[in-house]
Formats: C-alpha cells, structure tokens, sequence
C-alpha cells in the first residue's frame, strides 16, 4: 500500500507500467485455458485482448465507481512521452487509462474488484 499512497501523489502512469503486466498475465493465462491452439495463435488471441483499441473499448463499457472514474480521469489526463505504433491517440490515451485502473485495483490489493474488471476485459469483447 506504501507504493500506491506514494504513486497517488505523484505520476499515475507506473500504474499502467504494473497494469499492463497484470492484465497481459490474466489474458495469457486465459487463452491457456480456454484453447487448444498451436503456439503461435496463443499470441494473436491475447493480442486481441490487449491491444490499445480493444482496452479503450473495455473501459468504455465497464461501470465505474467513483474512486475509479477519478483514478481514470488522472490515468488519461497523465502524459506519457509515447505513442503505440499501431493505435489512435484517443485509443491510446483510453488504454493507458485502462491500464492504470488496473494497476491501482492490483495495488490497492482490491482483488474481487480487479478479478471482476479482468473478467470484463474477456467477456466484453467476445460479445462482438
């Protein structure tokens, strides 16, 4: 908790650092277990789930507390000093804001929270 007191005071996007690390490790470990693929489309279905267009969508559906929309306000609003190669700017900035909220749920140890959010991230766009 130490951690998060400190990065709430500060610079949100260390959040996405570690967000981004959680939520890649629960995609991966869920095409793991829901397919029988070769090696190589393990990687093209998590990169489904995990691009920049496909976050932003997600945090466009989920509903939020009040404590979350504010920790995505801040996670959108903070700059960071680049782009991803393969997304919009609006799509971007949404992801970073994605992935900061799951940065803040894992640090703030807010585990039904954050299994419930990752579980959305699944089922939301396997709903297209």
């Amino acid at each position: 908790m130490e951690l998060l007191e400190k990065l709430l005071k500060t610079n949100l996007l260390p959040l996405s650092f570690i967000g981004d690390s959680v939520h890649t490790l629960f995609v991966r470990e869920w095409c793991l277990s829901n397919s029988n693929s070769k090696m190589e489309n393990y990687h093209t279905t998590a990169s489904k789930y995990c691009k920049a267009s496909s976050q932003a969508k997600v945090l466009s559906l989920l509903n939020l507390t009040e404590e979350e929309k504010e920790i995505v306000r801040r996670g959108r609003n903070a700059k960071a000093k680049h782009q991803a190669k393969n997304a919009t700017s609006a799509d971007y900035t949404q992801a970073t804001a994605f992935e900061v909220l799951i940065g803040y749920l894992y640090l703030s140890n807010n585990t039904e929270r954050l299994k419930e959010v990752l579980n959305l991230s699944i089922s939301l766009l396997n709903k297209e």
